[in-house]
């Protein structure tokens, strides 16, 4: 079975993943499973630009697997995009959950509706053992509300409403959220461009 190596030590995200390319023949596994100590550091000014760093650097760095990296995050139209590519830092501290989204709320304090429009994105980056490359990319939009909702998910999951559903994402079950998220539509996207490109998957 060919291997695909996620350029990504986090949890939950490894786990959506596996979960939404289980169908596919491959063995998937994070840097640290395949025993890869290094912290690329993201310094680009879009998603993409980030994404094709992490998968050009650890690819480099391994033969006879695939790298898959992601960069992804959350843009909010009034605030003129932000916190885009700092999302995981949005409140200066890397991976700050509660301080990033409590930075959230508080710049969206007393907003209306229209203003609190956003949308997640995802982008990937496949390069595969030969060295050929795949880019895609996915979005999903929805409301950022005033009050977290739900224990699901991670990140901004507990603001980013989907009105459709009358649900946060982190309301959603993982079955849902893994059907409609910005990360499946770019995986959704992904399959099918490997399977044009590497017939075999």
């Amino acid at each position: 079975m060919r291997k695909l190596i996620v350029a990504s030590n986090n949890p939950n995200k490894i786990s959506e993943i596996k979960d939404i390319l289980k169908a596919i023949p491959v063995q998937i596994v994070s840097l640290k499973e395949a025993g890869i100590d290094t912290d690329v550091e993201e310094d680009g000014k879009t998603f993409l630009e980030n994404a094709h760093k992490k998968a050009k650097e650890i690819s480099g760095m391994v033969t006879g697997a695939m790298i898959l990296a992601d960069d992804s995050g959350l843009s909010v139209d009034s605030l003129g995009g932000a916190p885009g590519v700092y999302s995981a830092r949005f409140a200066g501290e890397h991976g700050d959950t509660k301080k990033n989204n409590a930075k959230l709320l508080k710049l969206l304090e007393d907003k209306g509706e229209a203003q609190r429009r956003a949308s997640f994105i995802c982008a990937m980056v496949l390069i595969t053992e030969d060295g050929r490359e795949v880019e895609v990319e996915g979005k999903a939009d929805g409301l950022i509300i005033n009050e977290e909702r739900g224990t699901n998910g991670f990140g901004y999951d507990p603001l980013f409403y989907i009105k459709e559903y009358d649900m946060t994402f982190a309301q959603m079950e993982n079955s849902l959220k893994n059907k409609i998220s910005h990360r499946a539509k770019a995986l959704e996207k992904l399959q099918q461009e490997m399977k044009r490109l590497i017939g075999e998957v």
